[in-house]
């Protein structure tokens, strides 16, 4: 008869020979939107970009049944891209960032390249005339506004830097003699220089 016996940690003996340790459970593949988040870092997008895309491939899958993508292609998407446009009534712009995630997923995360999304329902872009405020009617709005409000409006009319980037904007990123405004972390990570006009302030 055979008995089982274990001492000082070795594996445990029967006649005959010795059972075998079990081996580690394999790691686990990463989720699908955990390597889309993954690729989006490396090229160091936005958060914002990184939120918008996660949230469009997932939207995308939940519309095909929760299929997986790697078993759909140009057919799906271009069925994806069109249901926006004629029952989601998105506008031109919402249509282009899901196709932009949509493209990121298969071309950086699946490594398949997606050439062309042929039949694909466009959504209409509203046209629009550019306005354009006389120096009048700059005073007049900013004649509204005080303190913080007012500077934001200020450098953002005298300098044309980003709503978000004039948000984030610190003491030290202004520079008031060269009169340079210096945007770091700007779109796509990258560090800007905004010069304003010598009258800015005056306006």
């Amino acid at each position: 008869m055979g008995s089982l016996s274990q001492s000082n940690g070795m594996p445990e003996r029967f006649a005959g020979g010795f059972i075998s340790e079990a081996s580690p459970p394999a790691p686990r593949k990463p989720r699908l939107l955990d390597r889309v988040r993954k690729e989006i870092r490396k090229r160091h997008y936005s958060r914002r970009t990184e939120r918008a895309y996660v949230a469009w491939i997932h939207r995308f899958i939940l519309f095909h049944g929760k299929r997986h993508p790697a078993e759909m292609g140009e057919h799906e998407v271009s069925r994806y891209l069109s249901h926006l446009a004629v029952h989601g009534k998105v506008s031109a712009s919402t249509q282009n960032q899901a196709l932009s995630a949509l493209l990121f997923l298969y071309r950086q995360v699946l490594c398949r390249n997606i050439e062309w999304v042929e039949g694909v329902v466009r959504a209409k872009r509203p046209m629009r005339l550019p306005v354009v405020l006389t120096r009048e009617e700059v005073r007049a709005v900013l004649r509204q506004l005080q303190g913080v409000e007012w500077m934001m409006a200020s450098l953002l009319y005298g300098s044309g830097v980003r709503l978000l980037a004039c948000c984030r904007l610190r003491v030290k990123d202004v520079d008031l003699l060269k009169r340079e405004i210096v945007v770091r972390d700007g779109k796509g990570g990258k560090v800007s220089s905004h010069f304003f006009r010598r009258g800015l302030w005056s306006l």
